[in-house]
């Protein structure tokens, strides 16, 4: 890891990304090569790393809350660190370390008739740039899982997280430097300069994939400008719909714990879809369980409950990311599917329903990366998929898609073994 801090803008970021990449580059052949042993030390050195610097790294966050202003309560929720969350970033590091190769695994084998065998096999992608915001956590797993699957990684966070981040990717460092790895495997985009994310994008001789994560703006941008390939995360746009046959006492309390447990995140609960059959009983209770949570509703939600703010067609296609979810009265299975299809991003959504055959119509029409029936959103997670962690929830449909742990950020090769054939 380089120890060049670039906070100035006397700087030429031009030459500091292209210098990142071809360290990256070099690092990731290295890593390529190394045994999972050394890998999986590393990540166990890391680990002790952030456990025994824990409160420098609780120092550095401290300086980055000061720097800030004007954020609302969801930023600063998910740029804060104390100690139990960075006990968790060190806990996710050793499960990760603790987890199976993903590399050199025979994904398929087959013979020839002309006696060649043909082998199928997992290798890593090579470099990959990871551009996030306000979570200085986010490094951490990302930098974790790409060491674990035999990648390089550029880490660039956001500007508010910078001081927290360099502490972080300093203990990663030291994990691969105790395994006799390479520490540029792990790196840190160490300027403010937004130019930088631009740079990256247009990285096509160093860097073999970008995976943003943060909001519309940035995935907007990502799109706009990239030349190297994508692996997009998007906002979390996400339905929870109780239907007629649902458990009342269990949809409020999943329902609550879907967008109330971390409002902040992008696997919470943003629209509750209620069947109008059971509209009248759900409604309020399910206002009293969300608390100071503010309700947006349709003219149907207004009419059960006084008080509901009128939802704007805005309100259907907003992640709010806050103490706000909107409310929406449908008429059956066919109009809630119909009304997800249509809002939804692609994120997760969910059904709430004691009719199987209901549920897996839903599960089935939904087209999102994960789809749950009886469950709380907030479990789309890598961590609690057990994967140790995740470097984001992949939305789109190439490659990878729902959590993204060490196994999806590998590719494949194929092995050909011959005894001296020739083509005809």
């Amino acid at each position: 890891m380089s120890d060049m801090s670039t906070d100035t803008n006397e700087i030429d970021v031009t030459a500091v990304v292209a210098n990142l990449g071809q360290r990256a580059k070099a690092a990731a052949q290295a890593l390529a090569l190394a045994t999972s042993e050394q890998r999986n030390l590393a990540l166990t050195e890391a680990a002790n790393a952030l456990r025994a610097r824990s409160s420098e790294i609780l120092d550095a966050n401290a300086t980055d809350l000061r720097s800030i202003s004007g954020k609302d309560d969801a930023f600063i929720d998910r740029l804060t660190l104390n100690e139990e969350r960075v006990a968790a970033m060190a806990d996710a590091v050793d499960a990760i370390a603790k987890q199976s190769d993903p590399l050199g695994r025979t994904l398929a084998s087959f013979d020839r008739p002309n006696g060649l065998k043909i082998d199928r096999v997992s290798v890593p992608i090579g470099v990959i740039a990871m551009i996030y915001e306000s979570r200085p956590n986010v490094g951490s797993d990302a930098g974790a899982l790409c060491v674990k699957s035999g990648n390089a990684v550029i880490l660039r966070g956001g500007s508010e997280s910078l001081h927290s981040s360099r502490i972080i990717v300093a203990c990663l460092a030291q994990g691969l430097k105790a395994a006799g790895l390479p520490e540029d495997a792990v790196q840190l985009v160490d300027t403010r300069d937004r130019e930088a994310v631009k740079l990256l994008l247009h990285s096509t001789d160093t860097v073999d994939l970008v995976i943003p994560r943060g909001g519309r703006g940035l995935v907007s941008l990502v799109q706009k400008e990239a030349r190297v390939p994508t692996l997009l995360h998007l906002d979390g746009n996400n339905h929870s719909y109780i239907h007629e046959s649902a458990d009342i006492e269990k949809a409020v309390g999943i329902v609550r714990n879907a967008k109330m447990r971390r409002t902040g995140i992008c696997g919470a609960t943003e629209c509750v879809v209620i069947d109008r059959k059971i509209a009248a009983q759900v409604l309020p209770l399910l206002a009293e369980a969300l608390g100071d949570c503010e309700l947006r509703g349709d003219d149907e939600a207004q009419a059960i409950l006084s008080g509901i703010t009128r939802a704007t067609d805005e309100d259907w296609d907003t992640e709010y990311l806050s103490n706000v979810i909107s409310v929406k009265i449908v008429g059956g299975l066919t109009e809630a599917i119909a009304f997800v299809q249509d809002h939804s991003s692609g994120h997760t959504d969910a059904i709430i329903s004691e009719d199987m055959d209901a549920a897996k119509r839903f599960m089935m029409a939904i087209d999102s990366a994960v789809v749950m029936h009886n469950a709380s959103t907030q479990f789309s997670d890598g961590g609690e998929f057990g994967m140790g962690a995740e470097i984001g929830i992949a939305t789109g449909k190439m490659h990878a898609r729902g959590p993204v742990g060490a196994e999806q950020l590998t590719s494949f090769k194929y092995l050909v073994f011959g005894s001296g054939q020739q083509r005809p």
